[in-house]
């Protein structure tokens, strides 16, 4: 790896983005979950993003796709072992997510100047 590069670079980028977090907070605690199932929970997402999602998740081994050979076939989503390795961190984000929204922080406008000191 060069030295310009930080190492965690690549692992954030294949679990950031617009509700990719949110897809691996749901299976972290709801999976495993059928597709039809995360629909439900996240009902703002379109099926293509939620499909994109998954299999970008799936491709860098973070969600696993399990079918069942039923007619119709059932797939489910859960997280690999390397995805529930993310668990830590995904909590210690919430944690500061929760703390930073209370403080009255919001995103592209930071904190209110009362809460910096």
């Amino acid at each position: 790896m060069p030295a310009n590069e930080c190492p965690m670079d690549p692992l954030l980028r294949a679990v950031t983005g617009r509700w990719t977090t949110y897809i691996l907070w749901l299976l972290a605690n709801e999976g495993p979950v059928r597709f039809g199932e995360l629909m439900g929970l996240m009902p703002k997402i379109s099926a293509k993003v939620l499909t994109d999602r998954l299999r970008m998740l799936e491709k860098n081994g973070i969600v696993l796709r399990e079918q069942k050979s039923t007619i119709p076939p059932e797939v489910s989503y859960q997280l690999t072992p390397q995805g529930r390795d993310l668990l830590g961190a995904l909590q210690a984000l919430n944690r500061v997510a929760r703390e930073w929204e209370r403080a009255g922080w919001s995103l592209d406008r930071g904190f209110p100047e009362t809460a910096i000191q």
